[in-house]
């Protein structure tokens, strides 16, 4: 102990954060631990109630610190905390209550990982970012006193309990929940558990004592809607859920369904409904496989492009189908859930939607920002979220780029012969086996190999995936029965028997599973068409991506993440051969799942995040790729296999050479730059 202005001091370490420092004897354990910053959870505002504030007293001489750390140097239970103890089985004499137990002398605590109010989550995947569980909402406990003859209104004496337990004024009630506040009261016999957004606003009431608190976080993706139920006390995922976003039906690509807006008076308001149909489903899944209410869902966080952005909010997305591509809003937007047509959550709550970066740069790229934090780092990152319109973020710490390039929908599965969405059944690995001579394939749902098992005990093909149409085109190239331009060769057919080329017109296709391999008894081939529809897609992309290294002033990148659902699953080799990614060390190319997602679940559980996203959002450089001189250029130059001009260093042994005889347009396929 020391003296300090008459004040008697307590020297107090915190484990296992480490943090230390003087305080002042006589307070709680609790109060004291705030002050050092170390938050320890309590729902009931130190009644001793809870037990969520439990922390365990380490006793003895600690030379690291410099202190002795005695069993009298916290205060003995009281009746209250022994009582709590005795209904729950408490152990007084390995845990206390923080709230209760006071110091009186230099102390060591070990806060429980349980018993933080900011736990730690670890990312499932991508990278090890950690989120500090701190979100817009709160628990709070209160007992009110109750009714009397000339008394006060129920919500002033509510008003008058958080003052006095929570020190907390000014707080405002949702008038929505006006009706319940007095039966909440009296079933609660009056004691009832509010839940505050931002501290300002209870948005919902309970009665008794409640711990029970879920937010939804949704990636609103133009093809597949993907929500996460989340514990807003542990930041624990509770359940995911994921949809086909039903616009589809209304246009496969994002100007397709600007159109459709356009040219259908009801076309915006046919999609508005649609999507919040789709999110209000996904909540009531969701909830509904952990047996929770959906009141007990009392925080929303979404993340879309900029068009399901405009019309998550029912805002007509016309202005985005054409320059100068103006949002109707880009800060981030904060509006009641009800009154955006969310109606399977509480009634109360509020939707958070992330800011947008620029005109066809949306919230999913700002969550992206959130999730990969590429403006941290030092090293030259490229992060590619690859959809119907690709999302490219380029740069480090010094400098943030981003642009939009519109791949269309090629790599899902459209405009190819039998192109098809990753479902069971569709070819999404394919390989040629020169030395056995034979091709093999593996379709989703079945992860073996077809020629290791009986055509009639595997999963049928029953088309092909985006993923798989990008290796049948690398593995060509590799074998040289394509070259540069993305033609088949001449006399194809006869360097290697293994494939089977048929005609098709003037050139070939090639039969990836014969009819009686197939689902639907027809062979599923690979045209020419198909090849140069993967160029046109990849070709816009790495135009994109060339963009940005010309504006960020390099030649070269150090670490590429492919994001989105289309990215988790495209092999990084065959990527890179056919040129749908610039040249990077193979070992820094990874897959980094639904960062969006991840990013809207960071929003959702940390509420300082969501100032974080709107600032990394403010500070990224658009740059449109529609107007760019040189897009074109570069868009040209992509179409070739790899790349035109681009060296590929890191897929040496890999790539044919330039001057194979399967090469047979190299220089002059540049020269002539046919596009079509």
């Amino acid at each position: 102990m020391s003296h300090q202005d008459s004040t008697i001091l307590c020297r107090l370490i915190l484990m296992p954060s480490g943090r230390q420092g003087k305080v002042e004897c006589g307070q709680t354990v609790l109060d004291a631990a705030r002050q050092l910053g170390v938050g320890i959870e309590s729902i009931c505002g130190g009644r001793q109630t809870c037990g969520k504030c439990l922390i365990a007293h380490e006793t003895g001489i600690f030379q690291k610190h410099g202190i002795e750390s005695k069993n009298s140097h916290l205060t003995p239970p009281e009746a209250e905390e022994q009582a709590y103890a005795e209904e729950h089985g408490l152990d007084l004499s390995k845990y206390r209550l923080s709230c209760s137990a006071r110091l009186k002398g230099d102390a060591l605590i070990f806060v429980p990982e349980s018993s933080l109010a900011r736990k730690q989550v670890i990312r499932k995947e991508a990278s090890d970012l950690q989120i500090a569980v701190n979100p817009a909402v709160r628990l709070m406990y209160i007992t009110v006193e109750p009714a009397i003859l000339e008394g006060t209104a129920d919500w002033e004496r509510v008003q008058r309990a958080v003052s006095n337990q929570w020190h907390a004024s000014d707080i405002q009630l949702d008038p929505v929940l006006f009706p319940r506040l007095q039966s909440a009261l009296r079933q609660g016999n009056w004691a009832i558990t509010l839940t505050l957004w931002n501290n300002a606003e209870v948005i919902r009431i309970e009665p008794g004592y409640v711990e029970r608190m879920a937010g939804f976080a949704v990636d609103v993706g133009s093809t597949t809607l993907a929500g996460h139920l989340v514990d807003l006390l542990t930041g624990q995922v509770l359940a995911t859920r994921s949809m086909m976003n039903p616009q589809v039906r209304y246009g496969e690509d994002l100007m397709s369904r600007v159109s459709y807006g356009i040219t259908e008076p009801e076309g915006l308001a046919r999609m508005h409904r649609a999507v919040l149909k789709a999110v209000n489903d996904l909540a009531v899944e969701a909830a509904a496989s952990v047996d929770l209410h959906q009141d007990d869902i009392v925080d929303v966080v979404l993340v879309g492009n900029t068009v399901m952005h405009h019309i998550l909010l029912g805002i007509d997305p016309v202005e985005l189908g054409g320059a100068p591509f103006a949002l109707a809003v880009s800060d981030p937007v904060d509006i009641k859930a009800r009154d955006l047509g969310l109606t399977s959550v509480s009634k109360g709550a509020y939707a958070h939607i992330l800011p947008c970066i620029a005109g066809h740069v949306g919230a999913d790229n700002a969550a992206v920002l959130l999730a990969e934090q590429p403006q941290l780092d030092d090293q030259i990152t490229l992060v590619v979220d690859i959809g119907t319109n690709a999302e490219i973020l380029l740069g480090n710490r010094t400098r943030m780029l981003s642009a939009s390039s519109p791949t269309g929908p090629a790599f899902e599965g459209a405009q190819i012969t039998h192109g098809q969405r990753a479902t069971p059944g569709a070819i999404e690995r394919f390989r040629i086996d020169t030395g056995q001579g034979q091709m093999h394939y593996k379709v989703v749902g079945d992860q073996r190999w077809s020629g290791e098992i009986d055509a009639d005990q595997s999963l049928k093909p029953t088309g092909i995936c985006g993923s798989g149409i990008i290796e049948v085109v690398g593995e060509l190239f590799i074998h040289r029965l394509i070259d540069r331009s993305g033609r088949f060769v001449k006399d194809a057919e006869s360097l290697h028997p293994a494939v089977r080329l048929q005609p098709n017109g003037r050139t070939y296709e090639v039969v990836i599973a014969d009819s009686e391999q197939t689902s639907t008894g027809h062979d599923i081939v690979v045209t020419q068409n198909d090849i140069r529809q993967i160029q046109l897609a990849k070709g816009a992309l790495y135009a994109g991506i060339r963009l940005l290294m010309e504006r960020f002033g390099t030649d070269r990148v150090d670490r590429i993440k492919l994001a989105g659902a289309f990215g988790s699953y495209i092999d990084p080799t065959y990527a890179m051969v056919i040129g749908l990614i610039p040249d990077c060390d193979l070992i820094n190319v990874t897959a980094v799942g639904n960062s969006a997602g991840d990013g809207a679940r960071i929003a959702l559980l940390n509420a300082e995040s969501r100032k974080e996203a709107q600032e990394a959002a403010r500070s990224v450089e658009y740059v449109e790729t529609a107007i760019a001189p040189h897009f074109q250029e570069f868009f040209v130059a992509a179409m070739a296999l790899p790349h035109a001009e681009d060296k590929f260093p890191h897929l040496a042994g890999i790539l044919p050479p330039r001057n194979s005889p399967g090469d047979r347009r190299k220089d002059r396929s540049s020269r002539s730059r046919r596009t079509g």
